[in-house]
């Protein structure tokens, strides 16, 4: 670029600066901001626990199905905020955005909803369950969310300063001279730097309203609500609250200069936007476990700036607050692993979140601030154990976060926080295999005698874990059930998943209470932290060609078989907590099904709908025998009887008996469903799953073969075999381009997938 475009572009940029700063109203002075608290008045009164549930709103909500019903999830915890999903800013956003844990979203909701109601924040939201449960996650998305919406119109925050100017060389602020007398609606809010000798910032951040005596401050906000049209009461923060001693201070001595001038007090106000950041600790802070207070006072450095202020203010020993609560101010403040630390060093949050203040040694520290806080459930049990636990009762609402347990929420995680960082090809299917070893080890057997129906607690406590877990991430019904019990069962998967919820003493109040006992399903097993360990350990294997199924499940075996971590101790339950070898295996043969389908698909030689067609086809025949009725074959133009043959080779492999009261009963469950299901074609696969499943393999069985020829063809094509024939090399090279185009696959992972397939079901 040249100069002259150099200094165009510079020109250009300082122009678009220039107009975003005053489009943003940075900076206004008290009666400037007063009008913008009449225009908006909600959005001008809000204490933080309505702000950061005014941010939820703002980014809004979408409904997702679930198996077991459906649910809201919030878009802040996507992280969108904008961001296109490409490129780095994608990435981010995949790896650090909230997977699944959509009932939590709906609870925490809730709780800024009451606490809307109450005036105020004044319970500590617990967030607790083990160790990788994305506790600190969610922190981190509510405070993402904030800093974007800090940066709207509709997320504007505003905090004041005193400024006090220069009036002439050499010379202080000259209190009552006629040299600093202002005109009516005169303000130094807007001085130039050069005319400011002084500017003392709210360290709290204070709102602008509480510079007003409370009972106008009152009358104002009533006004304002009512030609807003606003029905509910505003914030104890605006309504009620007061200014930090160090403002109080320099407001009342001033007031005396002024001989009561509210006017000429409030011209010092300069009122300023800021910005929620993490990174400066404005308005979203996490504090540790470190045992230290996180809120104390300290005197204001007397620099040349304090010097040149009047007597009456230089004279004054004013203290400011300064910590991580302080700094919180207006926003969230996240207390991670609460309870590790000594009840001693944080039992002040008993009276901070009681009153709303925070007792330092010259004078009480107003809080505005959502407070959450982690656990993990060995120290929530025994924080219970403690003699001061009923104390903190009332002042906890506590919202459990366990491990998840829907196989396609729990790749999420691996998708967007490893696979990322892994500058090697990673073969398909290799995260949705973590995933589902892991939420197996999370799993717990249904207990019959749970559930209010007893037809469903028997279905339930006969699934295997991976059956469970089909059902809970896609409804997946097995195929192995009668249709009357594949029925009941359809319609329980939301009772089977509050289940995992049931103890001893009753159901679990998941969103608000909290249970009184820490076992529960998800509470126990492989922590997404243990996997991504194992995923990152996989891709450092650079004798393998890509990150592979194979090559996780081998340090997946390694894993079980080190012993290290509790719940690999467990005892089985059944075919339930058996995480070492046994799930190692129901994992690879789950993988090795998906990749045979894959092959049979992309090997052109099965239809995978045909064995829909054959048995519409058998339904059509059957209807057509038992009415004694002809039907007309499309291919000889002629009515027909018909097709006994073909009745009789679908029956044989449905295993059907006694094929008259069979095909009796077929039709009994289409009438059955028509009637339920008026104007509705017949679904076979949702009415008959087990014998639709039957009619599938049985298809495939009978092509198995010639599959198994295609694979084993591909396998030796990428190991450069020279002895394929021609017709047998085109057939693998056209699947092959199936299984890369269609299933993401690259010629390493096909080779690797493949490989261990025809090894594992197609060798003699």
């Amino acid at each position: 670029m040249s100069e002259g475009g150099l200094k165009t572009a510079l020109e250009t940029i300082r122009e678009e600066v220039k107009t975003r700063f005053e489009a943003q109203k940075r900076v206004l002075s008290f009666g400037e901001y007063l009008e913008l608290v009449q225009g908006s008045p909600r959005t001008h009164t809000r204490d933080a626990g309505r702000y950061l549930k005014d941010c939820l709103d703002f980014f809004g909500s979408y409904e997702v199905e679930r198996p077991a019903g459906t649910l809201k999830r919030w878009k802040l915890f996507d992280l969108e905020f904008g961001l296109h999903d490409s490129g780095h800013q994608g990435e981010l956003r995949l790896r650090d955005r909230l997977a699944g844990h959509e009932v939590v979203q709906e609870a925490f909701y809730r709780i800024l909803d009451g606490f809307e109601r109450e005036g105020r924040a004044n319970r500590l939201v617990l967030l607790h369950g083990p160790n990788g449960s994305a506790k600190s996650t969610f922190a981190a998305c509510l405070m993402r969310g904030l800093e974007a919406y800090s940066d709207t119109d509709d997320g504007a925050l505003y905090r004041f300063s005193w400024i006090f100017p220069r009036v002439r060389e050499g010379a202080g602020i000259g209190f009552g001279t006629s040299a600093d007398e202002l005109g009516q609606g005169d303000t130094f809010a807007h001085l130039p730097e050069d005319r400011i000798i002084a500017k003392l910032q709210s360290s709290v951040r204070e709102h602008p309203l509480l510079l007003l005596p409370r009972d106008v401050r009152q009358r104002l906000i009533a006004n304002v609500y009512e030609e807003g049209g606003l029905s509910e009461a505003a914030p104890d923060w605006v309504w009620t609250g007061q200014l930090a001693r160090k403002n109080q201070q320099i407001f009342q001595t001033l007031l005396t200069a002024y001989r009561g001038d509210l006017d000429r007090v409030l011209a010092h106000i300069q009122v300023e936007r800021y910005y929620i950041s993490r990174r400066y600790r404005v308005g979203a802070v996490t504090i540790g476990p470190q045992m230290s207070v996180d809120a104390s006072e300290r005197q204001i450095t007397a620099d040349r700036s304090i010097e040149s202020l009047p007597a009456s203010l230089s004279a004054l020993t004013l203290f400011e607050p300064y910590g991580e609560l302080v700094d919180a101010s207006g926003g969230i403040v996240e207390f991670s692993d609460l309870l590790k630390r000594p009840l001693d060093a944080w039992k002040y949050l008993l009276l901070a979140i009681e009153n709303g203040e925070v007792s330092l040694q010259m004078s009480n520290l107003p809080i505005n601030a959502v407070m959450i806080a982690s656990s993990n459930e060995l120290h929530l049990s025994a924080f219970r154990q403690h003699p001061e636990f009923n104390s903190f009762r009332g002042r906890i609402v506590r919202i459990r976060m366990p491990y998840l347990l829907d196989v396609h929420r729990e790749r999420e995680i691996y998708d967007g926080q490893i696979v990322p960082q892994i500058p090697r090809h990673v073969a398909p299917h290799t995260t949705y295999v973590a995933a589902l070893w892991s939420v197996l080890t999370r799993l717990r057997k249904p207990d019959a005698s749970q559930f209010a129906d007893s037809d469903l607690g028997t279905i339930a406590a006969s699934l295997t874990p991976l059956e469970k877990a089909d059902l809970l991430a896609d409804g997946v019904v097995p195929a192995r059930f009668e249709a009357d019990q594949g029925k009941v069962l359809a319609g329980g998967i939301e009772e089977v998943e509050l289940q995992g919820k049931v103890l001893a003493g009753g159901i679990e109040e998941v969103e608000l209470q909290g249970a009184s006992s820490s076992d529960y399903e998800g509470i126990n097993g492989a922590s997404p932290r243990e996997i991504r360990m194992l995923l990152l350990d996989a891709a450092t294997n650079f004798d393998e060609p890509c990150v592979s199924p194979v090559t996780f499940l081998s340090r997946l075996a390694e894993f079980c078989d080190r012993d290290d971590y509790e719940f690999l101790k467990e005892q089985p339950d059944g075919a339930y907590r058996d995480h070492s070898a046994a799930f190692v295996d129901v994992v690879k043969e789950r993988w090795l099904d998906i990749v045979e389908s894959e092959l049979r698909a992309a090997s052109g030689l099965i239809d995978e709908h045909s064995h829909l067609g054959l048995f519409d086809r058998y339904i059509t025949h059957v209807s057509h025998w038992v009415k004694k009725e002809r039907l007309f074959n499309p291919v000889t133009g002629q009515d027909e009887e018909a097709d006994v043959d073909l009745m009789k080779s679908v029956e044989e492999n449905l295993g059907a008996d006694d094929a008259t009261e069979f095909r009796n009963e077929l039709l009994s469950g289409i009438a059955a469903w028509a009637i339920d299901h008026p104007d509705q074609e017949v679904d076979y696969e949702a009415l008959f799953p087990r014998y639709i499943e039957q009619l599938r393999q049985a298809y495939f069985n009978d092509r198995r073969s010639q599959v198994g020829e295609i694979g084993q063809a591909i396998v030796a094509m990428l190991e450069d075999d020279d002895t394929l024939e021609a017709e047998q090399r085109e057939a693998a090279q056209q699947a092959l381009q199936v299984m890369v185009g269609v299933y993401g696959y690259e010629r390493s992972s096909a080779k690797v997938a493949l490989g261990a397939l025809v090894d594992a079901r197609y060798r003699d």
